[in-house]
């Protein structure tokens, strides 16, 4: 983006929210891998638990290792996985690469294991394309949105995925910039948007997780929410409500709670 169109820019993530792609992506990939992975004797329980963590609760949208310890302490899983807890408790960075480079310093089983999962994570998360599509009312509200404001994908995906999902479900017409996970945390990527001009309370992070949420807060935005099991109604809110709210400076701080009200309970089910 040359420069910006609007004095307002409406940023939305990618997976879970414009994308109906996190559930497949965590049922068919994630979860069963890692019980593969481990060993894991129980494995429709794991799975349970895994959904719980990764899918339906505050920890939704987490890292992917923050999501394998979690649900392999909730599982109560008997084997060794120190090591690799220490490194997601102290790793400035959680990522494939950053984990290979741990395990060149300090090799273990639990390392090595957590990083042969995620690789494969990845390869079988290639072999759904074909199986996402944007949430229904998703790319109609983006159509509208981008009359009034510009608009930025911001995601911990990476750029190619975006850019690939997009185009081929006819999003990327209503799309100004890419922010994947190349770019930075969500936090630092909409504090980025501030060099274009755009002010704190003229950026709205559109997001369905608690991350999404904490990045808005720590980047000094707004936040609107994509509630899960009400995608649809949470878009149509977005378009019908909070978009006249934010061009016409009325998206105050007690609209912003109710939102973050709303959404927490959501999340606590």
């Amino acid at each position: 983006m040359a420069k910006k169109k609007h004095d307002f820019i409406v940023c939305v993530d990618s997976d879970g929210c414009a994308m109906d792609t996190m559930n497949i992506k965590h049922e068919k990939c994630f979860g069963p891998l890692a019980a593969e992975a481990f060993g894991i004797t129980d494995v429709p329980r794991f799975i349970e638990i895994w959904n719980k963590v990764n899918l339906f609760s505050a920890t939704r949208g987490t890292n992917r290792f923050k999501g394998l310890i979690y649900t392999l302490q909730q599982y109560g899983y008997e084997g060794d996985f120190s090591t690799l807890t220490q490194w997601v408790e102290t790793s400035p960075e959680l990522s494939n690469r950053a984990l290979a480079q741990q395990i060149e310093k300090t090799p273990s089983k639990d390392l090595s294991t957590a990083l042969a999962w995620s690789e494969a994570v990845n390869k079988s998360i290639k072999t759904l394309r074909g199986n996402d599509a944007p949430f229904p009312n998703a790319r109609r509200s983006l159509e509208f949105v981008h009359q009034f404001a510009d608009v930025a994908v911001v995601s911990s995906a990476n750029n190619e995925a975006i850019v690939d999902e997009w185009n081929r479900h006819a999003l990327m017409p209503n799309v100004d910039l890419v922010y994947g996970q190349e770019e930075g945390s969500k936090a630092y990527c909409l504090g980025l948007l501030k060099q274009y001009g755009y002010e704190g309370n003229k950026i709205l992070m559109v997001g369905d997780s608690p991350g999404d949420l904490d990045a808005a807060k720590s980047a000094g935005t707004l936040f609107f929410p994509i509630l899960f099991n009400h995608e649809d109604a949470s878009w149509d809110e977005l378009v019908l409500k909070a978009l006249g709210k934010l061009v016409n400076g009325e998206f105050d701080e007690a609209y912003q709670a109710d939102l973050v009200n709303c959404f927490n309970q959501n999340m606590a089910g």
